[in-house]
């Protein structure tokens, strides 16, 4: 009682900020029951005048500025949902920058000094005391190691921890509230959506998973000279601190500075669509802030990402949902696309594929027949998932952050050149995974990895059945005399013998279809 006390105290401030900035139109987007709706149209009402015009989205997102970090970051998060605010608000949050003013540099040496247990003296040769970058999670400060390497130190600030857990405290409570209380907004999941900024946070608060994520997609590019990662200092790294390569070359937005480099900016354009498609589809794992301030390009021109806090991960199928979607829109194959839905199980099988081709015919036919760079695949797939509204299709978090990655990786492209064909850029890629995972090379190896996995589990599966088929010890009600207990364990025996030797026989099949396999290719 007292916690949701504490939670509706917390909520009045949310509303009264919200009030005072008209932003309370935010809860028409919600079903909420009549009379709670009469008066929030009531408090909106008596709001301060908006005498600028400001548009709803702009007036919402300085309303979470003013909140703080964790509404900024929550703002961000619904940025993605154009289906829950509209595409004009989303665009407006999509504006949110969480920047922040710096925090002393004496508390910052002294993190490091804690985190690390060595005074910043000992670690660095110099340590610049003004921040270069000030967000509301870490600030970062350049610094030369004592081995000479110019290096970049990402601090956390001090007290955020805290103050982000209360805060998502109370989102959950009002996620779980809503969840309750409005039946109809389950199918949004609004506490999978906190979830996902929960655990973004937390990702984003220990620096050590930062590091972690940064090496892994390092490896995953290794043998791609269009795009690395800077390289970990791992022994000046910890929960609270991370040390990295300083990238040199020039910030991706500075056009001017990218043009006396020499660098080609329509390539590069197309360079920035195939790094996001490699990174999403041939390894699942990807950037999901690829925005201007977080890119680089370096004097050979390969593109350099720094800032590894938000991180997606996607499965194989949500990989074929993706690349599936994206060619059937391509080539106007409507029905392909509505079965891909429905094979990913995102659309409930009692309603119609035939009814859900229609709804993305609606949504693609008027892209037909334009050229194609004023196609925008972000808007698309946006579209798409609130048409899904009507077919009960359930929210997917992973795919949400997807989308905003792919709608801000193409406003990057399109800012380098405006005249970027997103599609041509990602058809071939697209094509080329697509034909490995189903070719006769990818169904081949899915099928040795599926007797691999089938043989090192028969021997356990076979201890099983011959441990279940055991004569149990016969309980204090009934005692049987030691002949009648022979003979019961002969029998299971002879029983278990045709069932154990299949098992071997498809063991062994299996084993001369994998050595097979292997021999041929």
């Amino acid at each position: 009682m007292l916690k949701n006390g504490l939670h509706l105290l917390r909520l009045t401030t949310v509303f009264r900020t919200l009030r005072r900035h008209r932003a309370l139109f935010v809860f028409d987007y919600l079903p909420l029951p009549p009379f709670a709706g009469w008066l929030v149209k009531r408090l909106a009402k008596s709001g301060r005048a908006d005498k600028n015009g400001t548009r709803p989205g702009a007036r919402l997102a300085a309303a979470f500025e003013e909140l703080g970090p964790s509404y900024i970051k929550l703002g961000q998060t619904l940025s993605v949902r154009a289906d829950l605010v509209g595409e004009e608000v989303a665009a407006d949050l999509a504006l949110l920058r969480d920047g922040l003013p710096p925090f002393a540099a004496e508390i910052a040496r002294a993190s490091i000094a804690a985190e690390l247990g060595r005074p910043v003296e000992d670690l660095f040769e110099s340590f610049d005391d003004e921040a270069v970058a000030a967000a509301s999670i870490a600030q970062v400060h350049f610094a030369v190691t004592t081995e000479g390497e110019e290096v970049a130190v990402k601090v956390l600030r001090p007290g955020v921890e805290a103050a982000f857990r209360r805060d998502l405290d109370l989102f959950f409570w009002m996620a779980r509230t809503a969840e309750r209380l409005v039946p109809t907004l389950r199918r949004l999941r609004p506490v999978a959506v906190v979830e996902t900024l929960r655990e973004s946070v937390e990702r984003e608060m220990d620096l050590r998973l930062e590091a972690a994520a940064a090496c892994e997609l390092a490896e995953n590019f290794a043998a791609d000279e269009t795009f690395r990662v800077p390289r970990i200092d791992w022994q000046r790294s910890g929960k609270r601190v991370l040390t990295a390569e300083r990238v040199k070359g020039a910030p991706i937005d500075d056009l001017e500075a990218l043009r006396a480099a020499g660098h080609d900016l329509p390539e590069l354009a197309v360079r920035v669509i195939r790094v996001f498609l490699a990174q999403t589809l041939e390894h699942g794992f990807f950037h999901a802030d690829f925005h201007h301030g977080n890119l680089f390009v370096a004097p050979e021109g390969t593109i350099v990402a720094v800032d590894f806090g938000i991180m997606g991960r996607l499965s194989r199928e949500s990989r074929w949902y993706l690349a599936e979607i994206l060619r059937a829109f391509v080539v106007g194959d409507w029905q392909r696309a509505a079965e891909a839905h429905f094979n990913a199980g995102y659309v409930p099988k009692s309603k119609s594929v035939e009814d859900f081709a229609l709804a993305c015919r609606a949504i693609g036919e008027p892209i037909r027949g334009r050229p194609v760079n004023e196609i925008s695949f972000g808007r698309l797939l946006a579209q798409l998932f609130e048409v899904t509204r009507t077919f009960d299709m359930q929210t997917q978090p992973q795919l949400l952050l997807l989308q905003k990655t792919m709608v801000t990786t193409e406003g990057l492209a399109r800012s380098l050149d405006p005249e970027t064909n997103f599609w041509a850029a990602s058809h071939e890629p697209v094509e080329a995974w697509l034909q490995r995972e189903i070719g006769p090379e990818a169904i081949a190896q899915d099928l040795a990895a599926a007797a691999r996995r089938a043989i090192e589990g028969l021997p356990l599966l076979a201890a099983r059945i011959e441990t279940a088929l055991q004569p149990k010890e016969p309980d204090a009600g009934l005692r049987l005399a030691p002949e009648t207990l022979a003979e019961l364990a002969a029998l299971g025996a002879t029983r278990r013998r045709p069932l154990l030797f299949a098992l071997w026989t498809v063991a062994a099949l299996l084993a001369a279809l994998l050595v097979l396999r292997l021999a041929g290719g």
